[in-house]
């Protein structure tokens, strides 16, 4: 008789300030967390993704943010990043990949995470109080990676 080993689903989240040291640690909490669960094989994509979606939260809004991390099945995982802006951002309104400026200081990150994540999207938070409004970038990727890479779910 064979048992099978369950994992049981996980999550975490971490609140940073509006701080510029807070995507470094996002990213350094984000490795440490794949490693205890065991995929290490997603830390260099994963790390990538959440690195451009902090840093998107850190300049695009004024106040704090927060990192969410959750196992998604085996060798996934979803990375979420809530920030105060309700303003989704146009690589993620779900429009096609436009051109982008390739010397270009900026606007090259979430084109970026669009074509790295297995699947990705956003959504708006509504909230009647102040400060707890506001919307969530989410990206998933797998590894290995899947051949349909950069394509929202339906």
């Amino acid at each position: 008789m064979v048992l099978a080993t369950v994992t049981p689903p996980w999550a975490y989240t971490l609140q940073l300030p509006q701080d510029p040291r807070g995507p470094g640690i996002a990213r350094s909490t984000l490795r440490t967390v794949l490693r205890v669960h065991g995929m290490r094989d997603l830390v260099d994509t994963a790390e990538l993704l959440a690195s451009e979606l902090v840093t998107n939260a850190y300049r695009h809004s004024s106040g704090p943010y927060s990192l969410r991390m959750r196992g998604a099945g085996r060798n996934r995982v979803r990375v979420g990043v809530w920030d105060s802006n309700p303003e989704i951002p146009a690589p993620f309104c779900g429009g096609p990949l436009g051109e982008s400026d390739v010397l270009a200081e900026r606007g090259r990150g979430l084109q970026l995470v669009r074509q790295c994540a297995e699947s990705w999207g956003a959504y708006p938070i509504r909230s009647g109080l102040p400060g707890q409004g506001g919307k969530v970038l989410w990206v998933e990727c797998t590894f290995p990676p899947c051949p349909a890479r950069g394509r929202q779910p339906e």
